[in-house]
């Protein structure tokens, strides 16, 4: 089925005034008026701190009746009661009397798809935020379109301040796929504009035959010859980091989201700038990332503010009199003004809100800083970014696993032999939940790592084994970022490992430049690095013999029963949850290695 050519929108929906593709120092000045929880930062960039601190997917639906509910992986939402919403945020609209109203791209050159956002004046910074990400219209359009009025595909209207009482969580997403068109009701969090028009692009972009992939890229260049990597993962598992991380002579980065196949092998990208993870950034470490989250042009969300207006990025518990300092930003982003204030007066003590893992408590959130910190870093502020005009064909593209636990038994890198194991692998999208997931723990799976299919999840494996057959050549990996035998507990006390950046940077500079020798694992069919073998000797000196085969680490630590039952609780699982999806068989049985 080919997509509509877009909803057929009115030019002006609202009655209201309309704030029309203002720029940024506009932006910036419309943010610290009208946005709550605001500050302008020593860096001269703004930090908002956000009442939500993740995308809300249980409170996501898509309009269709119950009779139809088949067709989609996540909620639906009948067509009378969103109408009903949708005319409850119109008249919230036009009661503010202001809409600011961006216009531009997501993607460039082929895959540029226009798109219009509207947003009341309290989420001013998002819409500073999200025309960051875009491409204006100038670098799209030719002199003659300018001239033109804007013709969306896609729209997305954003009310943070409406809260609905009455709906579940007091907030909804609802998603119009017959009129392209996204509707954010009382969610301040940014990811809800960035992801509303993804997942909008990912139906839109199926029905045309392509695949949008939850993937950064980067143009590598080994040997003096230039190819494209894609990396997939879910949020947190390092995928930004890995963008931008450094591989060969020159590693430039190209996109950190989301990319596109499309049916004739091309890759395209979809956004102008980068939405980072900011927990635990240093110079030292993630340069690039860090240099851009203090830039001038970033805008920011929910990283902590120290006295001075400079960052720390890596805030964990927060002290009453530090409470008392952002009593009022906290307060302004939904923290109970009784638990503030008693936390201040020293009246409840943190270790009794505050579990031995940093987790507070319902209501009392507020005294531990949130690890999924953001900052919206425009591409002209990333150094050495590659032309989005000159894309090599994409020669490797591998998916991230942040393994933790005391059955993280996931090698730091493995590479797949056969198309059928890598879209198993692919489908199945393990890894931990981290802080971006909320307060939950424990390991979770996401086809594709894509949370923002609409269709059913199945259909994503047999469409990514037909596009992966015409790019030739393609080599498909996995690594994992997480941790070995344990978490970051265990390993303080000397019994886990982590696998850190720089061990990620070695297995990756090594496999890309093919000075790996492999062996099968024999348990699961794909391949490991063979820690016996001397053509390997190099990358042992970087990175620990366990982390690139875990099971020596069980073995050296006489815990081989733990890895047997995760052998075979793993095979279980991974097959059901394949089957679950109605996964084509030789997919599930290579996946199983039960042959």
């Amino acid at each position: 089925m080919s997509p509509k050519e877009g909803g057929n929108f009115a030019e002006k929906p609202y009655q209201v005034k309309y704030i029309t593709d203002p720029d940024q120092k506009e932006l910036r000045e419309l943010a610290l008026k009208n946005t709550p929880a605001i500050m302008k930062t020593a860096y001269g960039n703004i930090n908002k701190l956000t009442r939500f601190k993740a995308r809300m997917a249980k409170f996501t639906y898509i309009i269709a009746p119950e009779s139809e509910k088949s067709k989609f992986s996540g909620n639906i939402i009948d067509p009378a009661k969103a109408h009903e919403l949708i005319e409850r945020q119109r008249a919230y609209i036009e009661k503010k009397g202001t809409l600011i109203e961006i216009n531009g791209y997501y993607g460039y050159g082929k895959g540029a798809m226009p798109v219009q956002w509207f947003y009341t004046p309290e989420a001013a910074n998002v819409a500073g935020m999200q025309q960051v990400l875009a491409f204006p219209r100038s670098a799209i359009e030719s002199n003659e379109q300018l001239n033109q009025p804007f013709k969306p595909k896609f729209r997305l209207v954003f009310t943070a301040g409406l809260v609905l009482d009455d709906q579940p969580g007091k907030l909804a997403i609802i998603v119009d796929l017959d009129n392209w068109t996204t509707y954010v009701m009382g969610s301040d969090y940014f990811g809800e504009t960035k992801k509303g028009v993804l997942r909008m692009l990912n139906e839109y972009v199926y029905r045309l035959g392509g695949l949008v992939l939850h993937a950064g890229a980067k143009k590598v260049t080994i040997d003096g010859k230039a190819m494209s990597m894609g990396i997939l993962g879910l949020s947190g598992t390092g995928k930004t980091t890995t963008t931008f991380s450094k591989q060969g002579e020159l590693a430039q980065p190209i996109q950190d989201d989301m990319i596109v196949m499309w049916p004739d092998g091309a890759l395209t990208i979809t956004e102008n700038g980068c939405f980072a993870k900011t927990y635990g950034l240093t110079p030292e470490t993630e340069p690039v990332l860090y240099a851009g989250s203090i830039h001038p042009d970033a805008w920011v969300e929910n990283v902590f503010p120290n006295e001075d207006g400079t960052y720390d990025f890596s805030k964990g518990r927060l002290t009453p009199k530090e409470v008392a300092r952002l009593k009022d930003m906290l307060i302004a982003s939904g923290a109970p003004a009784d638990n503030v204030e008693a936390f201040i007066q020293g009246k409840v003590k943190i270790d009794e809100v505050v579990d031995d893992y940093d987790i507070p408590k319902d209501g009392w959130d507020f005294t531990v800083w949130s690890q999924n910190g953001r900052s919206i870093i425009p591409m002209k502020a990333i150094k050495d970014a590659a032309s989005f005009d000159n894309i090599p064909t994409m020669k490797s593209l591998g998916i991230l696993n942040r393994d933790e636990g005391p059955d993280a038994a996931t090698p730091g890198i493995v590479r797949f032999p056969t198309p059928e194991l890598a879209a198993g692998y692919f489908m199945l999208g393990e890894t931990s939940k981290t802080s971006a997931a909320g307060k939950e723990r424990g390991k979770t799976r996401s086809p594709f790592t894509q949370p923002f299919f609409t269709s059913p999840f199945g259909l994503q494996a047999k469409r990514f084994s037909e596009l992966a057959a015409k790019l030739p050549g393609l080599q498909t990996w996995l690594m994992n970022t997480g941790y070995i035998g344990g978490d970051q507990k265990d390993e303080e006390k000397g019994k886990a490992l982590k696998v850190k950046i720089r061990h990620s940077s070695a297995m990756l500079q090594a496999m890309l430049s093919g000075k790996i020798k492999w062996m099968k694992d024999p348990d699961f069919g794909y391949e490991i690095v063979d820690v016996n073998a001397p053509e390997n000797a190099e990358l042992l000196k970087q990175v620990p013999k366990e982390i690139l085969n875990p099971k020596s680490y069980y073995e050296s630590t006489s815990r081989m029963a733990e890895y047997t039952a995760w052998v075979e609780k793993m095979k279980k699982e991974r097959e059901e949850f394949l089957a679950k999806y109605k996964v084509d068989p030789n997919i599930v049985k290579a996946v199983a290695c039960r042959c």
